[in-house]
């Protein structure tokens, strides 16, 4: 599963970057899965579960 969320977290910062970069008109939506990425990440270190 841990594998899983990472490509989550890859997914969702590269369309923020994506989105960011094409499509500045809707900065509200790709700073949301910023967000949500930064918060996917800091919930993998902090579990600390080993796969």
């Amino acid at each position: 599963m841990g594998n899983i969320l990472w490509i989550i977290v890859v997914l969702l910062v590269i369309g923020w970057l994506f989105g960011f970069l094409i499509f500045p008109a809707i900065g509200g939506i790709i700073h949301i899965l910023l967000v949500i990425a930064v918060i996917m990440v800091i919930y993998k270190l902090l579990s600390g579960r080993k796969v």
